[in-house]
Order: C-alpha cells, then sequence, then structure tokens
C-alpha cells in the first residue's frame, strides 16, 4: 500500500519524537504524538495504521516495535547516495548534517561552477566542476542530487542534471522547477514555512488582541 507525502511527513516526526522518549519507556500513546504535533488523535491513528501496528488500549503502542516498523517502511536501512549541486551557506551546511546517514542518505561529494570552491572539501566531501557530475553519475551510479544553487541558475542547472542522468532532485532553491516529466522533484520551500509560522503567529496575536 502506498503510503501519502504527508503521512511519510510525519511517521518521521513520530520517529523524531520515539528517538527523544527516555530508554525505559515501553509504551507511547496515540494522543502523546497528537499534543506534541498539534493534530488530531484520530489523524496518529490513521497514520499508524500504514504501519500494520495496533496499539493496546488505554496504553499505548510498544515504543521499539513502533520505532522498527516506521524505519522498515520508510526504508532507513536502505542506503541512498546523493550528490549536493551548490557548494554555498546551504549547501555547506547540508554537507555538514551528519544525521542524514541515520536515514540512509549518504553525500558522495559536492559540485559547483566557483573556481574557488572547486577542489575544496566540505566536511571531507570534495567540491567537483560540475562538468564532470555526468561521468560521476554513471560511474557511481547517484540517481539523486540536492540542489540548492541560486535562483538565477535553478532552472538552468536542472535540466543540466537531467540531461546528465539524474532521475530524482531535492530542490531547496526558491523556484518551481520546468523539467521533463520524468524526473521526480521534492520542493523544500523554507522560505513559505517561515512565512507560515509567522503568520500563525499573527493570527494568534490579532486574536488575543479581539478577545481583550
Amino acid at each position: 500500500m502506498k503510503i501519502p507525502k504527508n503521512v511519510i511527513q510525519r511517521l518521521t516526526q513520530y520517529h523524531f519524537i520515539i528517538d527523544g522518549l527516555n530508554a525505559k519507556e515501553e509504551y507511547i500513546s496515540s494522543t502523546h504524538f497528537a499534543k506534541l504535533l498539534g493534530i488530531d488523535n484520530s489523524q496518529v491513528r490513521k497514520d499508524l495504521s500504514y504501519l500494520g501496528n495496533s496499539g493496546k488500549c488505554r496504553v499505548g503502542y510498544k515504543v521499539q516495535e513502533l520505532k522498527t516498523s516506521i524505519e522498515n517502511k520508510l526504508g532507513f536501512y536502505k542506503p541512498h547516495d546523493a550528490f549536493i549541486v551548490g557548494a554555498g551557506n546551504l549547501g555547506s551546511a547540508l554537507a555538514k548534517y551528519s544525521a542524514f546517514k541515520d536515514y540512509g542518505l549518504n553525500i558522495l561529494a559536492m559540485f559547483d561552477t566557483d573556481p574557488v570552491k572547486i577542489g575544496s572539501y566540505i566536511n571531507g566531501k570534495e567540491v567537483f566542476d560540475i562538468a564532470k557530475i555526468a561521468s560521476l553519475v554513471g560511474r557511481l551510479q547517484v540517481d539523486m542530487v540536492i540542489l540548492t544553487v541560486p535562483k538565477e541558475q535553478a532552472d538552468i542547472m536542472a535540466n543540466y542534471l537531467a540531461g546528465a542522468g539524474v532521475k530524482y532532485i531535492w530542490n531547496f532553491t526558491p523556484c518551481v522547477l520546468n523539467v521533463p516529466a520524468h524526473i521526480k522533484v521534492w520542493n523544500e520551500n523554507l522560505i513559505g514555512s517561515f512565512l507560515q509560522l509567522t503568520n500563525d503567529d499573527g493570527i494568534k496575536e490579532k486574536e488575543e488582541h479581539d478577545r481583550n
């Protein structure tokens, strides 16, 4: 059964919560998840039903069993190699994020067009000239790229990557990419998330002001 994207997002959040539990915690309830994430209790139970786990009434779900089910269902232990294209501040920060390996993502190398950056190393990962990406995609059989280039270069670079044999693009640029239909793109909307957060605060402040 295919899991919807929004459910996958929440399952990873449930995993984060489980990881933060005391080692002695044996059970966790759907209510606990719901309260921490600000969602409905029934939504949590529906999400967890994709895993085939059944909780005990008034007790909850076995922590270790649930953790293992999430990891197996989402393929945490299935390694996936990737390149980062764009060795600027954001690309460098992602290259330094060691927790990626815990979820099966292995950043092999970085690419850029800046001669100053080419040949340098960021967290042990060499920065190559973008012109070499096609040969390395083929030789290392890497089909995924994390794209962190400036927005002015995003579309051009995305299509260049498609021509180089890349199949999946995790897009951190503030652009909607225009790429061939066979290329799968996941847009990480950092600005949208920020504006949603600040807009929610603004709504809450207005509600409090109106009540007063």
